[in-house]
Order: C-alpha cells, then structure tokens, then sequence
C-alpha cells in the first residue's frame, strides 16, 4: 500500500513536467500556412524594421500575405521597406512610422488610418526594448516609456484588431512576443521582466476567451536572439551591458530561425510556448524549485553578482 503511495507521488510529481514537454513541443509537427490556416491576406507586425519583427514579416511575405510594418519612424524601417518590397514585389506593404513607447496611443489614428480598408486576421505584438540598471537610476519617464512600448502598446493594438475580428466574425490569429525573462525576476532589467510577464498572462487570458471564436492567440519566449536588442533596439535609450546577459547570448540563435517555430505553435496546443534552451532551462528552473524559494535566492544572492556591484 505504502509502496503504492509512493508511485502515485511520483507520479503526480512529474505530470506537470511531461505535460509542459507534451504542450511546449507541439510546435515540432512544422509550420503552418498561416494564408491557408486562416484565410488572411493581411497581417500587422510591429517592431518590423529589425530582428525577430522583420523576420517574422519576411516569412508572412513568404507565405503570400501583404503586410502593415509598424516601427519607429527611421532609416531602418526605411531600409526594411526596400529591402521586402525588392524580395517581394508582389507582396503590398504598408507603413505605419510611429513611437509605440507613447502612451497616450495617440498613435492608434494611424494605425486604424492605414488598415480601414483591409481586414487584418494575424497580429504579431512584437516590438519591445529594455532598460537596464537598478530601478532608481533611471528617471520614471523613461521607464514608463518602456512599459507603453512593450505592453499597453500590444492592449492597444489587440483590443482595436480583436474587436474587428469578432465583428466581422473572421478568424485569426493574435500572437505576442514575450521572454524567457516572464518567469523569473529580472534584476536591473525591472520593467522589461515586469512588462513580459504581463504580456504572458494577458495573452494567455485572452485565449481563454478568443479560441471557441475563432481567434487563436498565442505567446512565445524565446532565448536570446542575435538583433539590436542590446543597443536599444532601435530607440535612443543607452543600454547599459550587462554580464549576467554573457553566458545567455553565446547561444544567441538568428531572428530568422524563429518564424517557422512562431508559425508551427499558433493554434495548437502551443498558447504559451518556449523557445531554445535558455527559456526552457528556467521554465524548468521555476517548475523545479518554485518561484517563491527562487525569488528569495535572488534577493539574498543579489549583492554577489558581478552586474550588481557594477552598477552599485
């Protein structure tokens, strides 16, 4: 009896992990035509001038869906138009130049100004950026301005386009770019954690509503991905290098491995999936130890780091 007690622990101690491998891997069917999936000819993907955002409007292209670019208004974005435009020239591609870290959304007019005349089925919530160094160095201007570009941007973006989506009773897919940073504290990175976390549960609630809709809605983490991230991301803040980032960035994979893996895990089981072996070792991490026993290591530990006397 005793024995079997025991077998049935063990059991329901590891059911949570075979049920992560199970949902998490999903995306490894392969990708999916998100054209023929959904039936959509237009997609809006922000922070489309660089990185992940640029990639993920390469492969969309690819698939024979016209795309809506939104980014800060610079030579980058300028040079991502020439350069999809001559990849793909019978692809449409519009441009919205605005500065998502406004949290006014004043923004939005152009958004809507652009795309009244199409119907927009796939949304990528992608642009973000981070601000480094402990919390009160930096003015709360500039942290505020971070947390309107990497998440009340995306509440903005997704109430506008889901609410179309559900009146004209489309299908669609709504999909957020978050980090493997959602799931652990981010010291002297406060706001960018704090603003991929959320981003993480308002994607995941929102699918709780949107799927018996039609409307898919997905999350992803990835590992550290080889772009501007580190110098800002195209925006003028400084960013100061941090060393714990090191060891993570030497397994840095490109931008472009990461459409296919985005596009396999929408409308799967994949709501909240991750990416490369950083995001998956410290989902592990926080599964293993649980978040409580982590974020009092953290705290005690934090005076040891490297970053921490640095910036002290």
């Amino acid at each position: 009896m005793l024995e079997s007690f025991f077998h049935l622990l063990h059991f329901l101690m590891l059911l949570p992990f075979v049920g992560y491998f199970l949902v998490n891997f999903a995306y490894l069917l392969g990708p999916q035509n998100l054209k023929q999936k959904y039936g959509a000819k237009w997609a809006v993907v922000t922070g489309a001038s660089s990185g992940i955002g640029k990639s993920i409007a390469r492969r969309l292209a690819a698939q024979g869906i016209n795309v809506v670019l939104v980014a800060l208004g610079n030579s980058d974005l300028e040079a991502a138009v020439v350069e999809l435009t001559a990849a793909f020239p019978e692809r449409e591609f519009r441009v919205v130049a605005c500065n998502l870290s406004d949290g006014t959304g004043a923004w939005m007019k152009d958004v809507i100004s652009s795309t009244k005349d199409i119907d927009v089925q796939l949304l990528f919530n992608n642009a973000g950026y981070i601000v480094t160094g402990f919390f009160h160095q930096r003015s709360v201007d500039v942290h505020l301005a971070n947390f309107h570009c990497n998440l009340t941007a995306a509440v903005h973006l997704t109430h506008h386009f889901y609410s179309l989506l559900l009146e004209k009773k489309l299908r669609g897919a709504i999909v957020f770019t978050s980090s493997a940073a959602a799931v652990m504290p981010s010291p002297f990175a406060v706001g960018y954690g704090t603003t991929k976390a959320a981003l993480t549960e308002f994607a995941t609630s929102l699918a709780v509503e949107g799927r018996a809709k039609g409307i898919d809605v997905c999350v992803f983490h990835p590992s550290p991905v080889n772009s501007r991230f580190l110098q800002g991301g195209g925006t003028n803040v400084e960013v100061a290098k941090l060393q714990m980032f090191d060891a993570a960035y030497k397994l840095a994979s490109s931008p472009d491995d990461l459409p296919d893996k985005v596009f396999a895990a929408i409308g799967r089981p994949c709501i909240s999936v991750d990416f490369g072996g950083v995001a998956v070792g410290m989902r592990l991490m926080v599964m293993t130890l649980g978040g409580s026993l982590l974020n009092f290591g953290f705290a005690v530990c934090a005076p040891l780091m490297p970053d921490y006397r640095k910036h002290s």
